[in-house]
């Protein structure tokens, strides 16, 4: 774990940080308008990121070099209790791979998020975090106020994990570079992620990518027919509406 009980190895830390993010700024997307975009940070190997996110954010991951690996936790920014529950998001779907479609769905039955575009296709709902990921999602919570026992189960994105006809599980490492993954948020988060190693997958650790846009107006969409999501989904609006009405009251 990352020592960071005095000043002095605080301070190396904070600065590995910051020289590793300024090296290059991130690929950012095309066709939107930079007035929109909240967030924008590249991620060095090992390195992490906090924010808190609006309803209707688009959040964009991507792996410019083919080797990156994100390790992403969602947490009600307003009720940090209400988390990513990655069970469920198996669960509920029908469908232990992550792709175009699928919801992140908290341990309440809402849905956090909804993956809107894949373009990898390698990712991983069953493995969890490594170690030294685990390390660095502690070290983004502190950030915004949480400890480690709000640190739960992640999913991985860009790098691939599949279920052999055994039942092992089989690493099936990067799409290449190039890769991204597109989230809209379904209702306020903090978002952790950790760029660092799979615990299935040795190969060094590079790049990642991470924007975030305003996009409202997606909440209008329909983003999946299955009758398991649009239960979740009404779960999520009704949740929140609620809130704003007691907001305004």
């Amino acid at each position: 774990m990352t020592n960071t009980a005095d000043t002095s190895s605080a301070r190396a830390h904070a600065r590995s940080q910051a020289a590793g993010a300024a090296i290059s700024g991130p690929e950012l997307p095309e066709g939107v308008d930079s007035a929109k975009i909240t967030f924008a940070q590249r991620i060095p190997a090992g390195g992490y990121a906090n924010i808190v996110v609006a309803r209707g954010t688009r959040v964009r991951l991507s792996d410019p070099r083919g080797a990156a690996c994100a390790h992403l936790l969602l947490l009600r920014a307003e009720s940090p209790w209400e988390r990513l529950n990655v069970a469920d998001t198996v669960k509920v779907p029908w469908q232990a791979y992550l792709g175009a479609g699928h919801p992140l769905l908290s341990d309440q039955g809402r849905v956090l998020a909804t993956i809107v575009a894949d373009s990898s296709d390698h990712h991983d709902t069953l493995c969890g975090t490594s170690a030294h990921a685990r390390d660095r999602l502690r070290m983004a919570g502190v950030k915004q106020g949480l400890e480690p026992r709000d640190i739960g189960p992640t999913v991985s994105f860009f790098r691939g994990v599949r279920v052999d006809s055994d039942g092992g599980l089989v690493s099936t490492g990067s799409a290449g570079p190039g890769g991204a993954v597109e989230l809209l948020i379904q209702l306020p988060v903090t978002v952790l992620v950790a760029n660092a190693a799979h615990p299935l997958d040795p190969t060094p650790i590079t790049d990642l990518d991470l924007v975030a846009w305003s996009a409202p107006e997606e909440l209008a969409q329909q983003l999946g027919t299955d009758p398991e999501y649009l239960r979740a989904v009404q779960n999520t609006e009704l949740d929140w509406h609620a809130r704003t009405l007691e907001a305004l009251a």
